[in-house]
């Protein structure tokens, strides 16, 4: 996997699809990695070049000292696409990702051709909550929430009929660093878009799955209302909607794309 620095980190990220498409920059959710995205890698990379990274602090990018927030792990995607000489893409990020998009949407538009979010919110949980699980964290490891965690990625239905899925999701957890994890729990208890009012209108694209346990469907359903123009759809899944409902997630995506490129 090519590693690039970026933004006084160094950076895990995966370029696929023909070099002249149009790039999809994919953003991952907290205490997960490239590996999310593989159902959509591959079914779109043969009509579109597509970038993933690891967040900062997650995979094999790497853990700096924090505190990290969601403009710093905003302004790594821009030293990326520096990097990589890209000037816009379409994102597309997923809870943690979905913060990030709502920051390029707020602060840099220009960068966006579109912008995708899911599974998320303005705000996403509570300040304690997040106090309560950087402590266990620190104290115990990621191995003491992934149960918790895991079981509120994936509806229970979903995880019992497919259990392998459910394991990779649990060893993509496990794989992450703990100290990362925590500095990233720290950005997004500190988050806060509710207020936001962006200056320059992008087509947005918000998905959630009807049975998110961590940002519900009432969440994304404001940010919709937020954003003039935004475009709503419902999967049936829980908060990995891009796992659980892969080719609803998939086919959501590609066609909001496809008619902006169109």
């Amino acid at each position: 996997m090519p590693f690039l620095e970026a933004n006084g980190t160094t950076i895990n990220y995966l370029l696929d699809g023909p070099e002249s498409a149009p790039v999809i920059a994919f953003s991952n959710g907290l205490g997960t990695a490239t590996a999310l995205w593989d159902a959509q890698v591959a079914a779109l990379s043969g009509k579109f070049r597509i970038l993933r990274h690891d967040t900062r602090g997650h995979g094999q990018s790497k853990t700096t000292p924090g505190p990290y927030t969601i403009e710093l792990l905003s302004r790594d995607l821009i030293g990326l696409l520096d990097a990589l000489k890209i000037s816009r893409v379409h994102f597309c990020g997923l809870s943690m990702g979905g913060l990030i998009g709502q920051w390029f949407a707020n602060n840099q538009a220009d960068r966006l051709i579109s912008v995708t979010i899911c599974d998320t919110a303005a705000r996403i949980g509570a300040a304690d909550m997040w106090n309560a699980r950087i402590a266990k964290v620190k104290t115990e490891g990621l191995a003491a929430i992934v149960d918790a965690v895991t079981s509120r990625w994936l509806t229970e239905p979903f995880a019992q009929k497919f259990p392998q899925t459910l394991e990779s999701v649990r060893v993509m957890l496990l794989g992450n660093s703990p100290d990362g994890y925590a500095l990233c729990c720290g950005a997004i208890r500190d988050a806060d878009f509710s207020q936001a009012s962006p200056t320059t209108q992008v087509p947005m694209l918000v998905i959630t799955g009807a049975q998110d346990l961590v940002t519900s469907p009432s969440d994304a359903k404001f940010l919709v209302a937020k954003y003039a123009g935004a475009r709503y759809v419902e999967l049936n899944g829980g908060h990995l909607s891009n796992v659980e409902d892969a080719a609803g997630f998939t086919r959501a995506l590609s066609d909001f794309i496809s008619q902006l490129e169109a």
